[in-house]
């Protein structure tokens, strides 16, 4: 399939799903709206990396990759928040509406603008799969995974964090979600270069264990402080939070193009479907804990994930480290 038509029908299967999301009258009918958001929106991505890949050369790839993530990272910035003062003022209804004129204006954008006949190579399902299980990739889509559940249990569940671990107000949230947005920008750019200049998997155990050491900090703050102090302190921690966080992406998609790079966008689709998954897990293992727990729980449990994805990173680069012989 032409690429460029893939790319095109997943934007207009979203905006429809935001459409019927915003006419819903029923739990259900909101529900498959959701799920055909969900369903053109990874495709979308996956789709999108592997053109961003099919459009340069090869000496050009992380930079593509790099921009397609931004794109995701802007969003985070400027969504969040953009979506949180939509819904105050014309409901969670007038909210899908606003993204379905987005997703249109993108699609226009695209229409415009993304050139025919970007066609990649047809494999079977077989030869994808040979592709997860080349020495390596699998073990970076489990850390994907994990990197994910561990941010989204806490993410997710970011409001009952703040106004009840922190006695913030509910109209505080819009500037909590920008602050992260914003560290999220800047660590994207960072984790980016930090790749080049250190390393991709430096990089990546680094994003992991500051980010464990994040979670682990908003549950204390949320424990032992008092709401006065609390409330800022956990707005503080946005920005920080957003940069070690998003330094992971482009630094993870780096390290599985550099194990399989004739196979780089079947990689990144698995990488982007990983990340998909690790989103939708972690608001599960975040709503087990407050249904358990308390939200100043969350950060202890969601730092599990990084720590242990840490260390299936330090364990396959102890595998693969050359083991130096003796002299005779």
């Amino acid at each position: 399939w032409d690429r460029r038509r893939v790319i095109l029908w997943t934007l207009v299967f979203f905006v429809i799903g935001n459409i019927v999301a915003a006419l819903s009258s029923s739990f259900e009918l909101l529900l498959i709206a959701r799920i055909v958001m969900a369903l053109s929106s990874g495709l979308f991505a996956a789709t999108a990396q592997g053109t961003a890949v099919a459009l340069v050369d090869d000496h050009h790839r992380a930079r593509a990759i790099a921009v397609v993530v931004g794109g995701t990272t802007v969003a985070v910035a400027v969504g969040a928040p953009l979506g949180a003062l939509v819904a105050a003022i014309a409901g969670w209804r007038g909210t899908f509406f606003a993204i379905a004129g987005l997703g249109a204006l993108a699609g226009a954008i695209l229409w415009w603008r993304l050139p025919r006949g970007i066609v990649g190579t047809r494999l079977p399902l077989k030869a994808r799969l040979a592709a997860a299980v080349r020495p390596g990739v699998l073990p970076i889509l489990v850390t994907t995974v994990l990197a994910l559940v561990g941010a989204f249990t806490v993410f997710a569940f970011i409001a009952p964090l703040a106004i009840e671990g922190g006695g913030l107000s509910p109209l505080a949230l819009p500037g909590m979600l920008l602050a992260f947005g914003v560290g999220a920008v800047i660590g994207n750019i960072a984790g980016g270069q930090a790749a080049d200049r250190f390393g991709a998997a430096r990089t990546v155990c680094w994003s992991l264990g500051l980010s464990a050491a994040m979670l682990v900090t908003l549950s204390l703050i949320s424990t032992f402080l008092p709401h006065s102090i609390a409330g800022p302190a956990l707005m503080g921690m946005m920005v920080p939070w957003g940069i070690v966080g998003w330094a992971f992406p482009p630094a993870q998609a780096s390290r599985i193009i550099k194990i399989a790079p004739d196979a780089a966008p079947i990689v990144l689709s698995l990488n982007a479907s990983a990340l998909y998954f690790g989103v939708a897990l972690g608001a599960v293992v975040g709503g087990a804990v407050l249904r358990f727990g308390a939200p100043a729980d969350l950060g202890l449990v969601a730092a599990v994930f990084p720590i242990v994805g840490l260390g299936v990173v330090l364990a396959g680069r102890a595998l693969t480290r050359p083991i130096a012989m003796p002299a005779e």
